[in-house]
């Protein structure tokens, strides 16, 4: 099991280590700053941690130590936007701009892959870097497919390309997730793209287009280590799962307390066993009946049930961001932050949590290490 956690917050990076007497608070960098993305890479112990400063922009850091140091590398850049190009946003109709906003993904490459690192972002784009993040290139054949400009925002005014996930087998078989894009995946490295959410539904859309495939709302992507070719999706619309490498999608229906909500992870080596941490939705975005359970399937989604011993029960608002939530490379310790600051782990699979935080700033991102 990993006794180190990576906690990216509004107001910095926090390690959280576990030893004889518990988990705490070992170390934080990054203070006042909001960190929003954190990335541990299991092929060389380099941590890397993207940092949102609003006005002063996207900043990326990597630490080569494992995280007791860091030094500041380059962040993706787009291509200029050509004066006669005509890209605007798909529902608001006003010109988008050709610019970073945000880091929304970080993720390394495949194991014999040494150094490469893949990035997406806000708006919709998907960058790689081949040396530890010391220069990016945009993967321009993804920017480029016509597709791209039905893509629209979601929750952000623009599309977010949010999941990345790499086929631990084939590294050149890659799947993402955009929100309000669908899922898309490659078998070439990125030189060519197909999206594949046949079987997804957008409510919020017309009915006529509501199954289209490269408007869906994806909220997070995840791959079954073990079996690839299974994933499981945590969508606006509810959860969905796939079991033939993305070529189709399975609702899931009935859950309760919701189906909606931000998280998902799958067990390494069981591709039927998923956790998700459920949420009223749309405009609301809390725990319903402000109770914060965690609901996980063993069987594929045929049943749930219900994860809430050691979580707070009545009056608590709590809601998870989409990559708040992680699971270890055993499958039995789990981890997830809040927006209120709470910091939760699990040593059984979600039948028992304990809170580790309870005064943090607001959890953006939780990672193993």
């Amino acid at each position: 099991m990993s006794d180190r956690i990576l906690v990216g917050t509004r107001k910095g990076l926090f390690t959280i280590r576990r030893t004889s007497s518990g988990w705490g608070v070992a170390a934080d960098h990054f203070l006042g700053d909001p960190v929003n993305l954190v990335c541990g890479d299991p092929r060389d112990g380099t941590v890397y941690a993207a940092l949102d400063t609003g006005h002063f922009g996207t900043k990326l850091h990597r630490s080569s130590d494992g995280g007791e140091t860091f030094e500041e590398v380059a962040v993706p850049v787009y291509p200029e936007k050509p004066a006669d190009e005509e890209d605007v946003k798909a529902l608001q109709r006003d010109p988008l701009e050709w610019k970073l906003k945000a880091a929304w993904s970080l993720v390394p490459g495949g194991k014999d892959e040494e150094g490469l690192l893949w990035c997406g972002t806000t708006p919709g784009g998907l960058f790689v870097s081949a040396d530890r993040g010391s220069s990016w290139e945009m993967v321009q054949s993804l920017w480029d497919h016509p597709l791209r400009k039905e893509w629209f925002g979601g929750g952000t005014d623009v599309p977010a390309l949010h999941s990345i996930c790499v086929h631990p087998e084939d590294p050149a078989h890659v799947t993402i997730g955009v929100s309000c894009g669908g899922v898309w995946r490659t078998r070439d490295h990125g030189e060519t793209w197909e999206p594949c959410a046949k079987g997804m539904r957008a409510e919020y859309m017309p009915p006529e287009r509501a199954n289209e495939e490269v408007i869906q709302d994806p909220h997070c992507v995840v791959q079954c280590r073990s079996q690839p070719d299974h994933y499981w999706c945590q969508h606006h619309n509810g959860i969905f799962r796939s079991t033939d490498d993305a070529a189709s999608w399975q609702e899931i229906k009935d859950v309760e307390p919701s189906v909606f909500g931000f998280p998902t992870v799958v067990h390494p080596e069981d591709p039927n066993t998923a956790w998700f941490v459920p949420a009223e939705k749309d405009a609301a975005r809390f725990p319903v009946d402000g109770n914060v359970v965690v609901t996980r399937t063993r069987d594929g989604g045929e049943s749930f049930k219900v994860l809430r011993e050691g979580l707070p029960q009545g009056h608590s608002y709590d809601l998870v961001f989409r990559h708040a939530l992680d699971i270890d490379a055993t499958g039995d310790r789990l981890a997830f932050g809040s927006t209120t600051g709470s910091l939760w782990v699990t040593e059984d699979q979600g039948d028992h949590w304990t809170a580790v935080a309870s005064h943090l700033p607001p959890v953006y991102c939780v990672r193993f290490a």
